[in-house]
């Protein structure tokens, strides 16, 4: 697993930094519209299941997908779809949507985390941004009838907050391309 981790640290600094961009966009429009809103947040969902997807598929050392990896891709897209899909969602259903998958999403996090733990020191990184995507679900389910402009300022902060935990985690797995492959061509 760590390994394929380390060979495809690019995919965690992709994921990193498309929920830096989706906070940033959303910081960057305070009065989004729930359209506009619903529109952004399925574009990062499935953006973000997608590189999960492949790294998933990447295959680890044994040459078996990650399961709880192909799942979170599954859940993001499924998000992302079901946002598409139903873009006249009211605020409350879109709240709830982003609260379960933060919560799923930190779920998938922590128990790679948990696996990683294994391997290498210093995961508490993946698992802060675990933590942090729970307690952002737990705090939208407990304050539902807060504003739409909060929310997307809530959504724009906790994005910003997990895509950098993410991108540091991208380049301290970079950085052990030498230890885990020593003299490999990648290791460049």
């Amino acid at each position: 697993m760590l390994q394929s981790l380390v060979r495809n640290w690019w995919i965690v600094l992709l994921r990193g930094l498309a929920a830096i961009a989706f906070g940033i966009l959303a910081f960057s429009w305070p009065g989004l519209t729930l359209v506009s809103l619903v529109a952004l947040f399925a574009i990062y969902c499935i953006v973000d299941g997608v590189v999960s997807l492949a790294a998933a598929f990447g295959r680890d050392e044994a040459g078996r997908p990650w399961g709880q990896m192909v799942l979170a891709g599954i859940v993001s897209i499924g998000a992302g779809v079901a946002a598409f899909l139903w873009p006249g969602l009211t605020a409350m259903v879109l709240l709830w949507i982003v609260a379960a998958w933060a919560v799923v999403r930190g779920l998938f996090e922590i128990v790679a985390a948990v696996r990683l733990r294994k391997v290498i020191a210093n995961e508490w990184m993946l698992i802060l941004a675990g933590f942090v995507s729970i307690l952002f679900g737990i705090a939208l389910f407990a304050r539902p009838g807060a504003g739409a402009v909060a929310v997307v300022w809530f959504i724009g902060a906790f994005a910003i907050l997990h895509g950098v935990l993410l991108t540091v985690l991208a380049f301290r797995l970079r950085s052990m391309r030498d230890l885990v492959n020593p003299g490999s061509v990648w290791a460049a």
